[in-house]
């Protein structure tokens, strides 16, 4: 992000914290493309994405008291949009749904065509929830395994170990002998 950006950035979080909506929107505009991507990612549900960026802007207001001008906002905000997410799939859990959307997004930079983006997004479909969160987050977000263990509630271990496994299932189910 453009220097410029970051303080623009900086100028509207000022301005919600005075309730100015109007930079509330802006900020929306500006990242809630981004929030919307990363909750799709984690949650693997269009539906609970569309829940997960609206949570995370109706509690931005309040959400902004605790934050510290030092980090990034965009990057903070993803940290948040990531939480709201695993919220949200915990609670999914809980109550023993199942996600409508079995297909989860991956970057277009990382299969080289449709057909194999296609692949990887049903091999995705066929590793457990609590691996595929920890590659998404690992592999798509580009947490370390330190930060992934915090949003989880588990060791920096447990979490190379599901991403080791996750890994694992994806070349089975892709037939891949890499």
């Amino acid at each position: 992000m453009p220097v410029h950006e970051s303080s623009d950035d900086a100028a509207l979080v000022a301005a919600v914290r005075r309730g100015g909506s109007e930079a509330l929107g802006e900020l929306f505009r500006r990242h809630g493309r981004s929030v919307h991507a990363t909750a799709y990612r984690v949650t693997g549900s269009a539906q609970d994405a569309e829940d997960v960026l609206q949570d995370v802007f109706l509690m931005l207001p309040d959400a902004l008291q605790r934050y510290e001008e030092r980090q990034q906002f965009a990057a903070w905000l993803k940290r948040v949009a990531t939480l709201t997410a695993l919220m949200r799939v915990r609670s999914r859990a809980a109550r023993r749904e199942t996600a409508a959307d079995p297909l989860w997004e991956i970057p277009a930079r990382e299969p080289s065509t449709v057909v194999e983006q296609v692949a990887v997004q049903k091999a995705l479909g066929s590793v457990p929830e609590a691996m595929r969160v920890v590659w998404m987050l690992k592999e798509v977000e580009g947490y370390s395994h330190a930060e992934i263990a915090e949003m989880l509630g588990i060791s920096s271990g447990n979490s190379a170990a599901r991403l080791f496994r996750a890994w694992k299932l994806l070349r089975a189910a892709l037939g891949s002998s890499t």
